[in-house]
């Protein structure tokens, strides 16, 4: 009978672990609330890059001509566009601009390290630098 209770009681407490899932972002805007545009791709890619922002960094002026979301790990970093701002700590996740100039800035002390999915046509950039 010990034995039966001690591996129904193993049993139990391997069962009790399990895995969740949590939407970070799930939205039809980017964040500044334009809606995200409809398009239809011949050969879908998905880019996933690691970008890091040195504290006092600041990226040039550029746009996404594809669709596009991250995730700040740590740091902090200020988006711009126009007279729109966004201010990010880690650990809060964006849908980035298509096709609007932007950039962004670690006003921070640490480096700001995010991660961006990016689905676009095969070979194309996902960023473009203004002239």
């Amino acid at each position: 009978m010990l034995k039966l209770l001690s591996t129904a009681l193993l049993f139990t407490s391997l069962s009790v672990s399990a895995a969740t899932s949590v939407d970070l972002v799930k939205s039809t805007t980017s964040w500044d609330g334009t809606s995200l545009p409809a398009y239809t791709l011949t050969q879908p890619e998905v880019t996933i890059k690691e970008i890091v922002i040195a504290p006092g960094e600041k990226l040039p002026m550029h746009q996404h001509p594809a669709i596009n979301a991250g995730v700040l790990l740590s740091g902090t970093l200020t988006v711009y566009s126009g007279d729109k701002v966004l201010n990010m700590q880690a650990g809060d996740s964006l849908v980035e601009l298509v096709n609007t100039s932007h950039y962004g800035e670690n006003t921070g002390t640490e480096a700001a390290k995010i991660i961006v999915f990016y689905i676009s046509e095969k070979g194309h950039a996902v960023t473009v630098i203004d002239k």
